[in-house]
């Protein structure tokens, strides 16, 4: 269901004012221009179009946050209140409702049910260009960084334990792929949640953990100096050390291969020409940013681990949690300008004062389905004592606190940590009771959930509510090259 609540319907019709999904920026531009879109993509591959699982992204975030598609009954028995909530699309890619629940839903399970109490740093590794793209199609080369970035961080972990007399310590860590960077480009990287320290078994067989100190620049350094030449070991033993080579799920979808390279490099497709968006700014050059501490920079990669979380200090390991599993943009940074074109806020101005990119929406269009992953690819992978078959798993994770304990009110499951339902994560994230009755203050309860059928239309007709999801608006004829970015 989406996340945020529609109004009530046991009040008279002209006082019931639903969340309209169509005062979204996104979905005005994705509607009024999706079908261009399509056409120009078949134009340009000859037939070949866009990807099946991106069509139906697109087609799903048309259909989220409306009546019509289906929609959760509430009601209170008290004083017969109704309250209907939308279905959503459950999108992955760039629908920002859908993208928002699922980073506060998993955010409190490694909260809740796999991060122990104990100091926590992020790290954070940034790739090379040419490997962003490589890793883009190939999830196996994903997951084999982060590995590789786990086990450089155990070695240098192992290696101060055993000078300060821990043997056999253990490290555990979670790890977080994300496609974006924050210009919409993409940027295949890595946010590692690791335990800073290791866990080892005391005299009586009791299991401690052993907080490390904050890695030096040398330290940093020699993480990345393990870190490196075995990411490109991996790539000889895969074949594509050299250059030229992008691998067959590229070569099977070129179009998207070259959105991708265009993207990677904060470029758009204008026909056979790349060009960057328009710049806008304030002129003004932001102040100086003080150097960052536990950073390092070596052959392209950038690793930086200047956040930790120390124990006890559960909101804020939430916050950065949040952070790592955030989706690629919040609704409320894009703006549409006087000539419709699309402008994307910055969440950081740029060095040269950039505040604002502004795209035509064809173009714009252009950078979103670079960002949808494959179907059946997990972006959450488990490292150490925090894999799911870790022989400490059981020991070092959390079991489930007072605040998530199951209540006949909510019907959390707090035994496995997933399924969070809507209304506990909009308690938990916003500390709002959308259970709460607006008209006597007594309780919602479900009372139907109904999919799109004849029965909702009768429904929403009798409402006086729109009874169909709109259509996206007729493609147009092909825009002129110089329309397609600025």
């Amino acid at each position: 269901m989406a996340l945020r609540p529609q109004g009530p319907v046991g009040v008279p019709a002209a006082a019931y004012t639903p969340r309209d999904p169509t005062a979204s920026v996104l979905y005005a531009v994705v509607r009024e221009h999706v079908e261009t879109f399509r056409v120009e993509a078949v134009r340009l591959r000859d037939g070949q179009g866009l990807p099946r699982f991106v069509d139906a992204e697109f087609d799903a975030f048309l259909r989220c946050g409306f009546l019509a598609g289906g929609f959760a009954r509430f009601r209170c028995d008290a004083c017969r209140t109704e309250r209907l909530v939308a279905f959503s699309c459950k999108g992955r890619g760039f629908c920002p409702s859908c993208g928002g629940r699922r980073m506060a839903e998993r955010a409190a399970h490694l909260v809740d049910h796999v991060l122990p109490d104990v100091p926590v740093r992020q790290w954070v590794l940034t790739l090379p260009h040419r490997l962003r793209h490589l890793l883009a199609w190939r999830h196996d080369l994903c997951r084999a960084v982060a590995r590789l970035l786990y086990r450089a961080i155990e070695r240098h972990l192992r290696t101060w334990a055993r000078r300060h007399g821990v043997r056999d310590g253990r490290g555990g860590g979670v790890a977080v792929l994300q496609r974006f960077g924050g210009s919409l480009n993409l940027n295949v990287h890595v946010h590692a949640l690791v335990l800073d320290g290791l866990f080892a078994r005391a005299a009586r067989g009791q299991v401690r953990f052993h907080p490390a100190p904050a890695p030096s620049e040398m330290d940093m350094a020699d993480i990345l100096a393990t870190l490196v030449p075995a990411v490109q070991q991996l790539l000889r033993r895969h074949g594509l050390e050299d250059e030229g080579v992008v691998g067959p799920f590229a070569e099977a979808t070129p179009l998207l291969a070259g959105w991708a390279a265009a993207s990677v490099q904060g470029l758009t497709v204008a026909g056979a020409e790349r060009r960057r968006p328009t710049r806008f700014g304030d002129g003004r050059a932001p102040s100086a940013p003080t150097p960052p501490v536990c950073h390092a920079r070596w052959e392209g990669f950038d690793l930086h681990a200047g956040v930790r979380i120390p124990a006890g200090h559960r909101d804020r390991l939430e916050q950065v949690c949040r952070y790592a599993l955030r989706p690629p943009m919040a609704g409320d940074h894009l703006h549409l300008t006087a000539a419709g074109d699309v402008a994307l806020q910055l969440r950081r101005p740029w060095d040269d004062g950039t505040t604002h990119l502004v795209f035509a929406p064809v173009a714009f269009l252009e950078r979103l389905p670079v960002l949808v992953p494959r179907p059946r690819v997990n972006l959450v992978l488990y490292h150490g004592v925090l894999a799911p078959r870790a022989a400490w798993r059981a020991v070092v994770v959390p079991g489930p606190s007072p605040a998530v304990v199951a209540s006949s009110e909510t019907g959390t499951r707090p035994g496995t940590g997933r399924g969070w339902r809507w209304a506990d994560l909009m308690r938990r994230v916003f500390e709002i009771d959308v259970l709460a009755c607006p008209g006597c203050g007594g309780r919602l309860r479900l009372v139907a959930v109904l999919d799109a059928s004849a029965a909702t239309v009768r429904i929403l007709e009798h409402l006086h509510l729109p009874a169909e999801v709109p259509a996206p608006a007729p493609a147009r004829a092909s825009p002129p090259a110089d329309d397609w970015a600025d």
